[in-house]
This record gives C-alpha cells, structure tokens and sequence, in this order.
C-alpha cells in the first residue's frame, strides 16, 4: 500500500512538472531579444515594435561588441574580440541558437514569439 501512494505521488509530480514546463510561454508571446554579460541582463528589446534600425554599441573592461537590430532580427556586427565567432554568426531572428561573444562573455538569445524549439525538436 505504502509504495503505491508513494509511486502516485511521483507521478502526480512528474505530471504536474510537464504541464507546467509545456504550458509555459516564455513570459513574452513576441521576440524578444535578451542581451546579458556574466548572466546580468543589459537589454531586452521586443523585436515587434521595432520600427527602424539601430545599433546599440556595448563596452566593458574586456573589450567592445555593437549590436545591430532591425525588425524581427539582431545581430552583433562589429566585435573587437579575435575570434569574430560573434561577428560571423550573422542574423538570428528566433530562439533557436543564441548568438555568444566568449571573450566578452556576452549572449544575445531571442525568447518568446513561437520560435522557440526544444533540444528534442528537428
């Protein structure tokens, strides 16, 4: 008897674990581009509203990126790190693949809008 309630028990917690995280919308039902160094947030920009383009340009003791947005899209277009990694990933425009900058310690990933896909997903 003992181990019955105890294997519903974890069941219900299992069940209630997965509607949670499936129900879960990310917060934001539009792209919203996030943009954080050492896990801080120093942007969030909901690519919807965006009307024109325009850089915004980010400095610390550990160098320089500028990053470029646009309607539905943003990108790192100038970076003064070695590598470029940054600079050669081009657009992202859903939550697919972040875009980092390891020498700068910086992530520009998009949340929200129904682009997101699970690791699980093709």
């Amino acid at each position: 008897m003992r181990t019955k309630v105890i294997a519903l028990l974890l069941l219900a917690a299992v069940a209630g674990s997965a509607a949670f995280l499936l129900l879960q919308s990310g917060g934001t039902e539009h792209p919203v581009a996030r943009i954080t160094r050492d896990g801080v947030l120093l942007e969030e920009i909901d690519l919807s509203r965006v009307d024109t383009p325009y850089s915004i340009t980010l400095e610390d003791g550990s160098g320089t990126n500028t990053v470029l947005v646009e309607p539905g899209r943003v990108r790192v277009s100038e970076a003064d790190c070695p590598d470029q990694i940054c600079v050669n990933q081009g657009w992202i425009a859903d939550g697919t693949v972040p875009i980092v900058c390891l020498p700068h310690r910086l992530i520009l990933e998009i949340v929200g809008g129904g682009g997101n896909l699970d690791g699980g997903a093709g």
